[in-house]
């Protein structure tokens, strides 16, 4: 692989390879570790791995780093019903990070009043309490940011977005 081939590999995977391990190790820190340590081993190893298989290799790769400092930090237990890597578990880690580059694109406002409601799980009239401003006010925020995602998302996606995932 070229320098700009891992360059552009890291742009487009760092962040869904990110959203992958945080759903298996639970810690931000340790997810963005765990990334970071394997496109260093990736440079490493960039002229042993072609263009086509790197993706397999960089899901694979974090994916046992994850195992093993679960294993470490957790014990045994904490591996125990873990799957192999899947398309799915793919598909899913790309869309979550596709969900977050738009969430982050929303303006601050709609984006602050999203994040309340959807992460942090505040209804609208506390939203609308800890904010000072009207219950209206945040519905229309949050349909605003509803809809540009799901516009964002769908144009993007090639196909219709129906929900968004909930927001860890």
């Amino acid at each position: 692989m070229t320098h700009s081939e891992l360059a552009d590999c890291y742009r487009r995977l760092y962040r869904p390879l990110g959203m992958y391990v945080l759903k298996l190790v639970g810690d931000v820190d340790e997810a963005e570790d765990i990334v970071q340590e394997v496109f260093g081993t990736l440079v490493d190893r960039s002229s042993d791995i072609s263009l086509a298989t790197v993706k397999p290799y960089l899901y694979r790769s974090v994916h046992n780093r994850a195992l093993n400092w679960l294993r470490n930090n957790r014990g045994e237990s904490s591996i125990e019903g873990i799957e192999e890597v899947t398309d799915e578990d793919i598909d899913t880690s790309e869309r979550d990070a596709r969900l977050w580059v738009e969430i982050g694109r929303l303006p601050q406002r709609c984006r602050e009043i999203f994040l309340m409601a959807k992460r942090d799980g505040l209804s609208y009239a506390d939203i609308a309490e800890e904010l000072g401003i009207s219950v209206k006010t945040v519905e229309n925020q949050m349909t605003k940011a509803l809809s540009r995602l799901r516009e964002t998302l769908s144009s993007r996606g090639g196909r219709k977005v129906f929900f968004l995932p909930f927001l860890v």
